[in-house]
């Protein structure tokens, strides 16, 4: 008997000791050094800009009405809120002091300067994926611009989800084995589309639906997520629930402008990203980026309604003339004449810019009106010739705003709309 309580006691404080040392031991810091192909001075800064914006690190590290890449936004979570960092080069609340190693280990590993454990929301889980290259030119752009002090708001999150060094679990179970790597059986532009789609713009981060430990449920890639109270929608090539009856030419132009016919416009975090990122890239990396999404594998999602592009509700309606309809909803459609019909068009073509038509959009398709209600509540981001849509939180009630989301999914979907006022409320906080 004491044999064997010895051995248990030795394994307990041998497991002991590997647990300390797994959860508590500083991370190791590794030295970084460029291959003989990366660009240097001017070029390297013009190399990282592009890939700073592929990345969209502005629309992130950047508060609503704060200084650009001065961190600061909130990130609200099931568990709690998270602030994104300073990325300036200021040297007491940014990045000025960092080393290219300790950026690189960001990046790569998660793991800040002083060795601490990142959470997820930067989207180390796709950058792991960036060559090192990449990593410090985009490292070597940040470094040009204006410093900006400043200190974001302190964490608030519920434990354990406050201990960051259960993170390290978490990443043993969810991060990447290995950078990214060409596929010999893919042409040039399939490859570049999946190292944007995959890595840079890391698309799966918001697309793709999480598990009960909020790590991507790669089983199902891109098949649609809720985020920041959005649905970012199916974007595998199923017909039905996907972009599978999409163009090339409409995902692209989707992509790039934020709108395309028949399709709708983008709202919420897909309208950053086009602003921010994707609106602003070569189109011939929009093009990648299309060619790759067409070769995903189709993913059936009930998240994504599926769309009828032409309801009857339509049938007799034009830009400035109002269809046939019967007055079940009239609060809804009063809103909608005063408020939205000059922009959208009754037959949700839209007036001004393509970014307001309606008609055939999933938000307008989808009975709970998730993003219709977001969009409201919010507006739009994306810059049009004509300006982009503005909030209407502080113009309406509750009832009021779901009475015009259920009127605009009548109308423009052909479906009963089920927006509730106390959707309205939950949205709001």
């Amino acid at each position: 008997m004491t044999r064997i309580l010895t051995i248990t006691t030795g394994l307990i404080v041998v497991a002991a000791v590997l647990a300390g040392w797994f959860f508590f031991w500083p991370a190791k810091l590794t030295q970084v050094q460029a291959s003989p192909n990366q660009p240097a001075g001017a070029a390297l800064i013009a190399r990282g800009a592009y890939l700073t914006t592929a990345a969209d690190c502005e629309s992130c590290h950047t508060a609503p009405g704060g200084k650009p890449f001065a961190g600061g936004r909130a990130f609200k979570l099931p568990f709690g809120t998270i602030y994104s960092t300073n990325i300036t080069p200021d040297a007491t609340t940014g990045i000025g002091q960092w080393s290219d190693a300790e950026f690189v280990r960001a990046l790569h590993q998660g793991i800040g300067r002083g060795g601490e454990d990142l959470y997820p929301a930067l989207p180390y889980t796709s950058y792991a994926l960036l060559s090192t290259d990449d990593v410090l030119a985009i490292r070597a752009h940040l470094a040009t611009l204006r410093p900006v002090a400043t200190q974001q708001p302190v964490n608030t999150l519920s434990f354990p989800f406050n201990q960051r060094f259960v993170l390290r679990a978490w990443k043993l179970l969810f991060m990447p084995a290995q950078p990214w790597r060409p596929s010999p059986q893919r042409d040039a532009q399939w490859n570049k589309g999946a190292y944007l789609v995959e890595a840079l713009a890391h698309c799966g981060e918001c697309h793709t639906p999480r598990n009960v430990m909020f790590a991507m449920k790669r089983s199902e890639k891109f098949a649609g997520a809720v985020v920041d109270g959005y649905k970012a929608y199916n974007i595998t090539p199923d017909p039905e629930t996907g972009i599978g009856r999409w163009s090339d030419a409409e995902i692209s132009a989707y992509l790039a402008t934020g709108h395309a016919p028949g399709h709708g416009g983008a709202s919420g975090g897909m309208a950053e990203a086009i602003k921010f990122s994707l609106g602003r890239l070569p189109r011939d990396d929009i093009a990648a980026i299309t060619a790759y999404l067409k070769t995903v594998p189709p993913q059936r999602s009930a998240l994504s309604p599926p769309i009828n592009p032409n309801p009857t509700t339509l049938a007799s309606a034009a830009p400035w003339l109002p269809a046939a309809e019967s007055g079940a909803n009239p609060t809804g459609r009063r809103i909608f004449a005063s408020a939205c019909a000059s922009c959208h068009g009754w037959d949700g073509s839209g007036r001004q810019t393509g970014n307001a038509s309606l008609r055939g959009a999933r938000s307008v398709n989808d009975v709970e009106g998730a993003n219709v209600i977001r969009t409201v509540l919010q507006g739009v981001a994306v810059s049009s010739p004509t300006g982009a849509m503005p909030a209407f939180a502080a113009a309406y009630s509750d009832d009021e705003i779901a009475a015009v989301a259920n009127y605009v999914i009548g109308h423009f979907g052909g479906k009963p709309g089920r927006v509730k006022p106390q959707d309205v409320k939950a949205a709001r906080n």
